[in-house]
């Protein structure tokens, strides 16, 4: 790829147009309950802003309909007091209005333009050229000089403020982008052994990762936790229990399962499934070894269970890379937070490369405060969508 980075880019007396991904959670006053991803950018953004550049943000935050779609005033109010210029904000996007508030920027000042998604457009996939032509790019492209995509965390989505820019301006990758590209496309190159640790809920992108790595040769063993364990002992034919099973199926995830049980068809020794559980039962932790399942009626699976947990550090201790994605457990409650926090921190604490594919298991590393991955991701679906080989329609943009 030839994909140019700000290191390529004459910043001073220009006007850049710079997507990030600042899509955060909010309390219930609608401010922001956790400003890591706006922290995040600050690199890129006070970069442009030192070298001279005027800066129109364009960010999205939450899905139409959702709790946490709102309007971006909150963030622009953090990023005014995180950046080194001076951050206003725009209730529009690609109006006059918006225009103007562009237009009227002095060097080395930014202002954070309103919410793509509460415009139809944006919350829809395009390829490149056709979102070149949606009112987003159109209205607003003529009030830039170049554009630069800093959101690896939305890089796997084809929206237009995403891939429609590059084919009318210069586009650039911001630090962040570039940083995820270099580290998440190299992660096939770190010290051997290597463990992947797949978990949390997004089923089917863990088992595509899973997939991945066995049938390439990339990943000496892998430790399945969270629902994904629990798609796999069902795959195994382990009785996680009636609960566990109906939440599996209420999701959607149980055609996942005929491909987890391909994958221990071919691959049994390398794929390790908890050997104990964590249940709630009347209001307290229970752990279950594999060979007593399944669990009484009505009680789920939660955690991994301190066999597991020790089981899997060893297979860590020994490991020369790690990739860790998603959770081992529901780490939001204190009483099943023990697989997540231990098996993260004995990851963080060992001797092997470790990257962190983001998204929930960055929640669960902020919320524990541990330290020492060698990379935490930006994003989830995107990390896991890279490190699967599949193409990033956002970074496809770039090359140009």
């Amino acid at each position: 790829m030839a994909i140019r980075t700000l290191d390529d880019l004459d910043a001073a007396g220009t006007t850049v147009g710079v997507r990030v991904d600042i899509n955060s959670p909010l309390a219930n006053d609608r401010s922001l309950a956790d400003d890591a991803r706006l922290r995040a950018h600050v690199e890129t953004l006070d970069e442009l802003l030192d070298r001279g550049a005027r800066v129109a943000v364009l960010a999205h935050q939450g899905r139409p309909g959702g709790d946490e779609f709102a309007r971006l005033e909150p963030h622009a109010a953090r990023l005014d007091e995180l950046l080194a210029g001076p951050v206003s904000y725009c209730d529009a996007t690609f109006t006059v209005g918006a225009r103007d508030a562009v237009e009227a920027l002095d060097d080395g000042e930014a202002v954070l333009l309103e919410n793509t998604r509460f415009y139809s457009e944006e919350y829809m996939e395009f390829d490149p050229e056709r979102a070149s032509e949606t009112f987003l790019v159109e209205r607003l492209s003529p009030a830039l000089d170049a554009y630069v995509n800093d959101a690896f965390a939305a890089a796997h989505r084809s929206q237009p403020s995403l891939v429609g820019f590059p084919p009318v301006l210069d586009a650039y990758a911001g630090r962040v982008m570039e940083t995820e590209l270099d580290v998440l496309g190299s992660v096939n190159d770190q010290p051997d052994p290597r463990v992947d640790i797949v978990g949390g809920a997004k089923v089917a992108d863990s088992i595509d990762v899973v997939r991945h790595v066995l049938e390439h040769d990339l990943a000496t063993e892998v430790l399945t936790t969270g629902v994904v364990a629990n798609v796999f002992m069902l795959a195994a034919s382990v009785d996680i229990g009636d609960a566990s099973a109906a939440f599996v199926r209420e999701e959607g995830y149980w055609d996942q399962v005929e491909r987890a049980a391909t994958l221990l068809d071919g691959h049994r020794d390398r794929v390790r499934l908890p050997v104990d559980v964590a249940v709630e039962r009347d209001g307290e932790r229970v752990e279950l070894d594999r060979d007593t399942l399944p669990p009484r009626e009505g009680e789920s699976v939660m955690d991994i269970g301190h066999d597991t947990i020790e089981a899997y550090s060893e297979v860590v201790a020994d490991a020369g890379t790690v990739v860790l994605n998603g959770p081992a457990g529901v780490f939001e409650d204190d009483v099943f937070a023990d697989g997540t926090r231990e098996l993260f921190t004995e990851v963080a604490e060992s001797d092997a490369y470790s990257v962190v594919g983001g998204g929930d298991s960055a929640a669960a590393i902020r919320r524990f405060g541990i330290d020492g991955f060698d990379h935490v991701s930006t994003g989830g679906g995107a990390a896991l969508r890279m490190l699967t080989g599949e193409p990033l329609p956002a970074v496809d943009a770039l090359d140009q």
